[in-house]
């Protein structure tokens, strides 16, 4: 009977741990940090179609999204896909695109990170030598491959609520493990600054 009994112990005590480290694991995925697949060449040269990534769903309760950042959200014509792009316009900010290049803010981008110049598209909400104003609590993104990448010259900027979070680290391939850095030019978020500063001090002082 002890024998038994000892055998009935140990294996409450290992169904125990099995029931605590799942928990944790849920409460890890849904509320902390979330693993996803890249699938598709959307992002390439950055990221390659099979790459594995780890998403971080608490950056956001921290800070606000900032342009450069990698996220992933959800598709807005099929919420049940999830996206993965680079910010470019945050709230506030004012997107061109010309003779295939960007510009935030009347100033154009360095962007070392995409394969090819960036085109419209014609059934897109973007028009060429057309600016947008992004609104407030919206982010205009872009995938780092222009030519193959549906984002915000197609449907317009995402509404800050669709965001799952900021992609922060990639774990596999283990050659090209790593942190994943913001490279978005800091001139523009200089200049960005700048302007948004003196919008501020045009508000409070309508005569400056």
């Amino acid at each position: 009977m002890n024998i038994v009994k000892a055998i009935i112990e140990f294996v409450m005590e290992i169904l125990e741990t099995i029931v605590f480290v799942g928990s944790l694991f849920i409460v890890v995925y849904l509320f902390v940090i979330q693993p996803n697949q890249i699938k598709g060449a959307s992002m390439e040269p950055t990221f390659q179609d099979g790459n594995y990534i780890f998403t971080s769903k608490v950056t956001y309760k921290l800070r606000k999204p900032v342009r450069g950042d990698v996220v992933v959200f959800y598709a807005p014509r099929n919420p049940e896909l999830e996206y993965i792009k680079r910010i470019i316009g945050v709230p506030g900010d004012t997107v061109m695109i010309a003779g295939g290049e960007v510009y935030v803010n009347g100033v154009q981008l360095k962007e070392p990170y995409i394969s090819d110049k960036t085109a419209i598209t014609l059934t897109g909400s973007l028009a060429e030598n057309q600016p947008i104003t992004v609104e407030p609590d919206q982010y205009f993104v872009m995938g780092d491959n222009r030519p193959r990448s549906s984002d915000s010259r197609e449907f317009g900027p995402i509404p800050a609520s669709s965001i799952v979070g900021q992609v922060f680290y990639r774990y596999f391939p283990v050659d090209e493990m790593g942190p994943v850095k913001n490279d978005f030019d800091k001139e523009v978020n200089k200049l960005s600054q700048v302007l948004l500063d003196f919008r501020v001090r045009s508000l409070l002082d309508p005569h400056e």
